[in-house]
């Protein structure tokens, strides 16, 4: 576990300066505007991840900042990878390993990163899927506005009520996989509510006091229903699958085999339904969607009197399987499901790219050091301010990623996953940006596994209370929750 390490004198000078003003100047804080993303894999044009994803805004971001091109979650699921990005705590550490697991039970004196920027005297506002829907942050927001979330065993609307289903799910034709279907449906989208009134904050006047704005999107989690312009760019004939190999998980260890098989083979599913293209054209379609909300955002940011002063910090909880290792969804460690979006725009910074390998981790650390907030607590990751100035700096700190008790290290060229029982994968993405060939065994790599393995833990934490479909207690009787106008 490493402490929080301060800006150095150059950094200070090029970046902290520009957002707080000169030494001889007033001192403005800068305002931050979080934009969380749930399941986004690297299907961006910036990132290249799919020839036929649509992503103008996401894009143009990139292209303002920071575009982290090597960027890892710390674990592949929504709740646990959110509370490792917002309490700045590795899951081996805490022990929230599912999306049932209660990270308030286990973690009850964490410093979220919302709770440390208001405890420094921003105003602290938030709407949509900023944390997992059934654990939601007890922080007293100034306002908040939950995606809906669950109480009682029952979901519940909140306050933007609940996206249009059709009428005949599954669209899909599977039967009995849930959420898993994809279509076209009518009607406003809960995104869209969270996008205006995002908007109608940033362009709030609310005189010096700096703000902290988180504005989380659902999409493009499952179920893939957006409305039917989102899918027209996509037509079903022209869509273009992964690229995947049948034998793919032939030199896979026995547990990584079971774990592309899980949670219920949806490849399978998937081919003998005929849904292949269905379900990519789906996933592009509600990446399409999402980026439409975030361009939304940016534009009511850009004719905002903030646009000078604000830090713009994009991510997404996880990447995505859609076939690659005969996989679907997350829950694995190879860099489909670990890979993400990482995008800092700072006022002042040159724009630019990074090829290090960092960790969502990273993320409560930097944007501490950024706006110099006092008294962080100890933190897992490592401020990424220093890439910020010079991408190319040097970067000893590899990517960890943890899933069911197994670790993957993710490093500048190559990924290393090392299973409980000890068997292995060792991929160089230098010449297999696709992971198909397993090089464990290769001896001319046995130098690489030695430097790498070190990086993974040793011991696990015991494994948080879990609490199927209850929040955690923070519901709008117990928040600053009220409609919106």
């Amino acid at each position: 576990m490493q402490r929080r390490t301060f800006l150095t004198y150059a950094i200070a000078s090029s970046l902290a300066v520009t957002l707080r003003g000169t030494a001889q100047g007033t001192r403005k804080p800068a305002n931050v505007l979080m934009i969380c993303i749930d399941d986004l894999n690297d299907w961006l044009g910036s990132l290249g991840g799919h020839p036929q994803a649509l992503t103008p805004n996401l894009d143009r971001l990139a292209q303002q900042g920071m575009l982290f091109r090597n960027a890892h979650c710390a674990i592949p699921a929504c709740n646990p990878s959110r509370v490792a990005l917002l309490t700045g705590i590795a899951p081996h550490r805490s022990g929230v390993y599912d999306s049932r697991h209660d990270w308030r039970a286990v973690l009850p004196e964490a410093v979220t990163l919302p709770e440390l920027f208001q405890r420094s005297g921003y105003w602290l506002g938030g709407a949509g899927k900023i944390y997992h829907d059934r654990f939601p942050d007890c922080t007293p927001w100034d306002a908040l506005y939950p995606y809906p979330y669950w109480e009682n065993g029952d979901r519940q609307a909140g306050a933007f009520g609940l996206d249009p289903q059709p009428s005949n799910s599954p669209l899909s034709g599977i039967r009995g996989a849930g959420e898993f279907d994809w279509g076209a449906v009518n009607g406003e989208m809960v995104d869209e509510r969270v996008a205006a009134w995002t908007v109608a904050q940033l362009q709030a006047q609310r005189g010096e006091q700096p703000f902290f704005l988180a504005c989380g999107f659902y999409r493009p989690h499952l179920p893939w229903y957006v409305p039917a312009q989102y899918f027209e760019p996509f037509p079903l004939e022209d869509i273009v699958l992964p690229e995947i190999r049948e034998d793919d998980l032939a030199d896979v260890p026995p547990v990584g085999v079971a774990i592309a098989n899980r949670p219920s083979n949806e490849h399978q599913k998937v081919l003998a339904r005929d849904q292949y293209r269905q379900a990519v054209q789906g996933y592009l379609a509600s990446i399409y969607f999402m980026d439409a909300m975030v361009g939304r955002v940016l534009d009511g940011l850009a004719q905002s009197r903030h646009r000078q002063n604000t830090i713009i910090a994009l991510w997404s909880d996880h990447g995505w399987h859609l076939g690659e290792k005969l996989h679907w969804k997350k829950f694995a460690l190879w860099e489909e499901a670990t890979r993400v979006p990482l995008i800092l725009s700072v006022p002042g910074m040159v724009p630019g790219v990074c090829d290090r390998a960092v960790s969502l981790l990273d993320l409560y650390p930097t944007l501490a050091d950024l706006c110099q907030l006092p008294d962080p607590p100890p933190l897992d990751g490592q401020s990424l301010a220093p890439l910020l100035i010079n991408p190319q700096t040097p970067w000893e700190r590899p990517a960890l990623t943890l899933w069911d008790g197994h670790f993957a290290v993710r490093s500048d060229r190559y990924r290393y996953i090392r299973y409980q029982d000890g068997s292995e994968e060792l991929y160089d993405h230098q010449t297999d940006p696709n992971e198909w060939i397993n090089r464990a065994n290769d001896p001319n790599l046995a130098a690489i596994k030695t430097a790498i393995a070190p990086q993974i833990p040793t011991t696990l934490a015991a494994v948080a209370p879990e609490i199927p479909h209850r929040a955690y207690g923070c519901t709008p009787s117990n928040t600053t929750f009220t409609p919106p106008p």
